[in-house]
């Protein structure tokens, strides 16, 4: 059946979204049923598949008025275990349907062993889904997950179902607010709460998980830009995340330059690449050569970027630079200024610095100075588009 056109969601049949949340009670089940409701009285046909509430009254309340599907009963072990009914949705084939705890085991006797196989399944009969996970569960987080709770995860949804995914939305709550709802008796019964704060509950824990949950979308957002910029031929870096390249030659200078990269790239939580280009192979160069580059590639390593060689053979070195970068998908280039005036007028025809600045499109580039007192600063000049326009604020003392 195909989805009503009144929601941009459901205009698709088969099509998932999926909401995020870094730890229970940040307030993904309430979302969910908010989104449904809101969805029903834009005409959409939505029906709840399974919800459980967790006996939270605010999340009880959004159940009002929406189309609750029967689940199916499985009896295992002198125990009733309540299931997604798969024959029942099917059979109402509604454009949308709203399945909680994507994570979950089915009960022995189950169609599918795990509940995510229930929402492949309905995808594939042209159901959509709209249904939620914890960061944890997901393969391929779930040991950073581990490392900073220390809790063993054991029920996982495979990240191929990630990136199946038409929409992927994070539930971001700070630790403080989930930590307090906690308190309000919000998530768990009196009774658990303060082993749950003193446990997994733990602000460390909270805001490691909240990284990883927030790192993860916004990895994801830069995915679907790369891809839908692709297809579109559409050029220049993209993505929520900036990245940061240093280009180093002189020795003596190049500890400075990836010195004020890595302050860079610490302030805006970005990514760093060191480059080199020699003017041949590495293995071709003299010894000391040899050992200047080591030392810098330990340099830049010690600070978390990535070394990168690239050899000039007969290219421009602003061609080499502007050749990385666009494969990079870097969006600051940061390179030193020529030694002298004299130099710097001399070869200002042939300079790389003149080659970016009309070459380098969608990417901008720093020039740093090298005047070692107190108060000197980055001269800034900024590539957009076509155009370059000179930015005269200081960005930091001098290194």
């Amino acid at each position: 059946m195909a989805a009503n056109s009144a929601d941009p969601f459901g205009s698709h049949p088969g099509q998932l979204k999926i909401l995020i949340g870094a730890a229970p009670g940040v307030g993904k089940t309430y979302t969910m049923l908010r989104e449904a409701a809101s969805m029903k009285e834009r005409g959409v046909d939505i029906a709840i598949g399974y919800v459980d509430v967790h006996d939270r009254p605010e999340t009880a309340r959004q159940l009002e008025g929406l189309e609750i599907l029967p689940r199916k009963t499985i009896r295992f072990h002198n125990r009733v275990f309540e299931e997604v009914h798969l024959e029942a949705i099917i059979e109402r084939s509604p454009d949308i349907v709203v399945i909680d705890e994507l994570a979950h085991s089915n009960a022995p006797g189950s169609f599918f062993p795990k509940r995510y196989m229930d929402v492949e399944y309905l995808l594939d009969q042209g159901i959509s889904v709209l249904t939620a996970v914890n960061v944890q569960h997901i393969e391929g987080i779930h040991e950073e997950a581990e490392a900073v709770t220390k809790v063993r995860v054991r029920e996982l949804v495979p990240e191929s179902l990630i990136k199946r995914a038409d929409e992927v939305s994070v539930i971001d709550v700070t630790p403080e607010t989930l930590r307090q709802r906690l308190r309000d008796g919000s998530i768990y019964p009196n009774d658990k709460v303060v082993q749950a704060l003193r446990n997994f509950f733990r602000k460390s824990n909270l805001s490691g998980l909240r990284e990883l949950a927030l790192r993860m979308v916004a990895e994801d957002v830069d995915e679907r830009l790369q891809r839908s910029y692709a297809r579109r031929k559409i050029p220049g870096p993209v993505g929520a995340k900036e990245v940061i390249m240093v280009c180093v030659n002189h020795y003596a200078r190049a500890v400075q330059l990836i010195q004020r990269g890595h302050r860079m790239a610490i302030r805006m939580k970005a990514d760093m690449y060191v480059l080199t280009i020699p003017n041949t192979a590495v293995h071709l160069l003299s010894e000391r050569d040899r050992t200047n580059l080591h030392k810098l590639r330990e340099f830049a390593e010690r600070l978390e970027a990535e070394w990168i060689v690239e050899p000039r053979n007969d290219r421009k070195i602003g061609t080499v630079v502007k050749d990385v970068a666009e494969r990079l998908n870097v969006t600051q280039v940061v390179i030193g200024q020529p030694l002298s005036r004299y130099k710097w007028r001399y070869l200002w025809k042939d300079n790389p610095v003149r080659h970016l600045l009309r070459n380098l499109r969608y990417t901008d580039l720093r020039i740093v100075g090298w005047r070692d007192l107190p108060g000197s600063t980055f001269r800034v000049v900024k590539s957009v588009g076509d155009k370059v326009t000179p930015d005269s604020t200081p960005v930091c003392a001098g290194d």
